[in-house]
């Protein structure tokens, strides 16, 4: 996934001088008043996304945005080879976006850039995880990511069993429940969520990420041991979590684990909701029966009406056999997942592909949801790419190969509405109008 650049390339990068890594400054816009120390590149013999299939393109790059036409001859040209150009990918729930050493945060950049994953987004994490991610991310030639910060949950709620064992551990401290700098705020009522809330604001997270889990068993399930780390907030108080979090100017994402939990996160009015229902199985990781995860039509009439955004991380059964007497989760996955797929699909709810996969990038995620033959392979490409990458930025212009748009793609060796696996073939890669030489991806 991390082939070399052509050595034709080569020569031509190399004439094209790249940014320092820690330089933040957005992209010139084309006709600015420094018009004549812009840098034009111009891109030739690429076969480019159109959002359905693949159209001959010459299209140019001005200062990191795309352009049609320019009024002058270009710095560079580059020429593509015939090659598939599309918008790079986005990874909409990861929790691996962290890195304890510079050497860890480079590893890990590396691999996301090396697979074509530009843009991510992690909703659980505790501040310190950032810190050997200093100066690679959210620069142009690093990873863009965002982060929630510690999640809000119930008492005895998930990710609560997550946080102990590693407290166990030593791989979190006392100090990462309930504190600015932690890992999860434990909300028992409106008065606690009123307290606790401008500590919250203080992290500066980019957007608020709560828990619902079975919240339509929340009174059976809130003080039984049984179910510890199998509970979340009381539905009752996520509209208010919403009203706080967007007069802060944030955006909020659910965990869900039900279709009731998916319609309380709907009228609450989040604006992303964190998993497809059913993607793990209940508490003993078994689906006995389907009907508590099917997502009815009026929801996903009503997600669609909202702008409602729902990320998918279903992939981690993607391992598992289909077949043999181990196969019932997946066998049971595989079939939810389709199912309210499909029904998403067919009210027209927007898609983001997302993982939870702590081990991998979301591309494992958007092979497995191809092999359920839901969406066409140009369907799935949209929502992987300008669907994921607008769910995580949504005021940047990105995920589009137009005028206008950050100069960000990646050049594939074959049609991925052909064989989707031609994702993993990557030939080239711009960010923000810079070349991502392949030397940088190697560790």
């Amino acid at each position: 996934m991390t082939s070399g650049m052509p050595s034709f390339l080569l020569v031509i990068a190399a004439a094209i001088s790249l940014s320092p890594a820690g330089c933040a400054h957005p992209p010139a816009q084309q006709g600015s008043a420094d018009n004549h120390h812009t840098r034009v590149i111009e891109l030739v013999n690429g076969r480019w996304f159109t959002g359905t299939g693949f159209e001959p393109r010459r299209m140019y790059i001005v200062d990191g945005v795309f352009a049609a036409r320019v009024d002058r001859a270009p710095d560079s040209v580059i020429d593509l080879a015939g090659g598939f150009v599309v918008p790079p990918f986005g990874e909409a729930h990861n929790h691996n976006i962290d890195a304890s050493t510079p050497a860890a945060g480079r590893t890990l950049v590396q691999k996301y850039l090396g697979e074509g994953v530009f843009y991510a987004q992690n909703p659980a994490n505790v501040l310190r995880a950032k810190n050997g991610l200093a100066g690679l991310i959210n620069v142009p030639t690093g990873l863009d990511a965002t982060f929630s910060n510690a999640v809000l949950t119930a008492p005895g709620g998930h990710p609560m069993g997550l946080f102990l064992r590693n407290l166990g551990r030593g791989a979190m401290l006392p100090t990462d429940s309930n504190s600015t700098e932690g890992f999860l705020w434990t909300i028992t009522d409106k008065r606690d969520l009123e307290n606790k809330w401008p500590r919250i604001l203080a992290s500066h997270p980019d957007f608020i990420k709560a828990l619902l889990l079975y919240s339509e068993e929340y009174e059976k399930r809130k003080s039984d041991t049984a179910f510890f780390n199998w509970r979340g907030l009381d539905p009752k108080l996520l509209p208010e979590i919403v009203q706080r979090a967007h007069a802060a100017g944030l955006r909020v994402m659910t965990h869900v684990e039900t279709a009731a939990d998916f319609h309380n996160s709907l009228v609450a009015g989040v604006d992303e909701i964190g998993h497809l229902p059913g993607f793990r199985g209940n508490e003993r990781q078994q689906l006995p029966t389907l009907v508590p995860y099917v997502i009815s039509d009026d929801d996903a009439k009503l997600a669609a009406q909202r702008g409602t955004i729902v990320i998918t991380t279903v992939g981690g059964v993607a391992p598992l056999s289909p077949v043999g007497p181990d196969s019932l989760i997946r066998r049971g996955v595989d079939s939810i997942a389709r199912t309210n797929l499909r029904t998403l699909k067919r009210r027209g709810v927007r898609i983001a592909i997302g993982s939870d996969s702590y081990r991998t990038t979301s591309v494992p995620e958007a092979l497995y949801i191809n092999s359920l033959g839901v969406f066409s392979k140009a369907e799935l490409l949209r929502a992987w790419t300008e669907q994921t990458a607008r769910a995580i930025f949504p005021r940047r212009a990105i995920g589009r190969l137009e005028p206008g748009y950050e100069a960000s793609l990646l050049v594939l060796d074959g049609d991925p509405t052909v064989d989707f696996d031609n994702v993993t073939h990557i030939r080239l890669r711009i960010k923000q109008g810079e070349i991502i030489p392949s030397r940088a991806l190697t560790p």
